[in-house]
């Protein structure tokens, strides 16, 4: 099957049967739901930009099994040069959409699940491996969108799963009969599950032997029986029901994360690819996180770009442009942007091969990259506020400029800089509102700070990747030191 276009995979997307629950209701046209429809056209980009001869290189590769020209969101990277483009990929789909594009979970999942399950079947003769491939051609021959689902509830984070009051905190295995398991649990703040045809699930933390039936990974589609989703809120998420294309800020395109829960889902034997294998558990954990901390030198810098722009742009319709500490304001959001670039391109050129042949990141740097997150995003949207003004939290809604009475006295007293229209000037702020404090920050502000694990999780990896035995030798044979 060739590549989907955009508009093949929203039809696609409409004839799965997924059970969807929001604001305590079942959703039953969720293709156009105001709420949920920008977070499909963000995922319809990944297409869209893969038909497009000028970003080819970048947004497809070749299968080195197959020959076929696949979308590089269900691509195995094969080289350094696979792990660069990843980045780069993921920057100008940043750039695209000024939001989350939600693929990037279900590409870093491919790569753990890849190398873990045929690492898991050298050790003891199991078939996870194959199982995988065979999932994997699946999507790449169907050109699907998967999700990546880690993220446990997790109850009582001081206890393990299998000492949780409740069982179910962390998903489950609770029947294994001939032919599969019978899973239960859930999968919190999924982003993109609800655009995605297949979720890969995994386990969330390292796991010891009473854990076993918490050590599972497997696949299913997202109308499977027992699978149902419930929709988180985000600021300012209805102002997509008040039909005002200027309110929202970005209008087109979005994101949403769900709660998913699978309550006694049937996953058939060849969609298994860990079961039981507890020390596989926290190495399939540790591979993608390694991987998903990559993505976010590429995805947040492309957003950044947006949101760099958009404070220049409100700059010079406030007619403020010249002034120095605006300029000095850009050239510092644009430092702290490109030096996050700098980390996600610099952990996949030092990236290496697995046993399996794919390639994994330098997981030092992209911990790195991922503690830089935490914070740069935080300092750019920062100055991107102090840019645009207190008008960009307190500007009136577009029915109060296009009112017949108010409209006037809105259009005058809120009038930038001669030759620009208030219009224009209103809607740039509310972009910029958008990203650092409405529905898009959830994909950049916020999801700097947790996606990915926590800023604590990337410090314990820093701390056991850093070699600081080796540095301290460094330091003490300079030094002359002999013990």
């Amino acid at each position: 099957m060739a590549l989907m276009t955009g508009e093949q995979y929203i039809e696609s997307i409409r004839k799965i049967d997924m059970c969807v629950y929001m604001f305590g209701k079942k959703i039953e046209d969720r293709i156009n739901d105001p709420i949920l429809r920008p977070s499909l056209n963000s995922v319809r980009m990944t297409y869209d930009l893969a038909q497009m001869p000028e970003y080819e290189d970048l947004m497809t590769a070749v299968s080195p099994e197959t020959g076929r020209r696949i979308n590089r969101f269900t691509h195995i990277h094969r080289s350094t040069d696979d792990l660069v483009k990843k980045v780069k990929m993921q920057r100008l789909c940043g750039q695209k959409t000024a939001s989350c594009f939600q693929r990037c979970v279900g590409m870093d999942a491919f790569n753990a699940v890849y190398s873990t399950s045929y690492e898991t079947d050298q050790k003891y003769g199991t078939r996870y491996f194959e199982n995988f491939k065979k999932f994997m051609f699946y999507v790449q021959d169907h050109d699907l969108t998967v999700d990546g689902a880690m993220t446990d509830p997790k109850g009582d984070r001081s206890l393990p799963p299998h000492l949780q009051a409740d069982p179910d905190m962390f998903l489950r295995v609770v029947e294994r009969r001939p032919d599969g398991i019978v899973v239960r649990g859930a999968k919190a703040h999924q982003t993109g599950i609800l655009n995605s045809h297949e979720v890969i699930v995994m386990p969330t933390i390292s796991m010891g032997p009473e854990d076993k039936d918490y050590a599972v990974s497997f696949a299913v589609p997202l109308d499977a029986k027992g699978l149902f989703m419930v929709i988180g809120r985000q600021s300012c998420d209805t102002r997509k029901m008040e039909n005002s294309e200027m309110d929202v800020g970005n209008a087109e395109f979005g994101g949403v994360e769900a709660l998913v829960v699978f309550d006694d889902v049937f996953v058939p034997n060849d969609r298994i690819f860990l079961n039981g294998e507890t020390e596989f558990a926290g190495v399939l954990v540790e591979r993608f996180a390694g991987y998903h901390r990559q993505s976010y030198g590429g995805c947040k810098v492309g957003v950044g770009d947006v949101l760099i722009g958009a404070a220049a742009v409100a700059a010079d319709y406030n007619g403020v442009q010249k002034a120095s500490h605006i300029k000095d304001k850009l050239i510092e959001m644009t430092h702290l942007n490109e030096t996050l670039y700098c980390c996600g391109i610099a952990c996949s050129a030092e990236g290496a091969p697995t046993e399996a042949g794919n390639y994994l990141i330098n997981m030092l740097l992209a911990n790195v990259c991922k503690q830089n997150i935490t914070r740069f995003p935080y300092e750019i949207t920062r100055l991107a506020e102090d840019i645009a003004g207190g008008l960009m939290v307190t500007a009136p809604s577009e029915k109060d400029l296009r009112d017949p009475k108010i409209g006037p006295y809105v259009e005058k007293y809120f009038k930038g800089v001669e030759g620009v229209s208030t219009e224009n000037r209103l809607r740039i702020l509310r972009l910029i509102e958008n990203l650092v404090l409405g529905t898009a920050a959830v994909g950049y502000r916020t999801e700097s700070m947790h996606g990915a694990g926590s800023p604590q999780a990337q410090r314990i990896m820093i701390a056991r990747q850093g070699n600081l035995a080796m540095k301290k030798e460094l330091a003490k044979k300079l030094a002359h030191i002999k013990e």
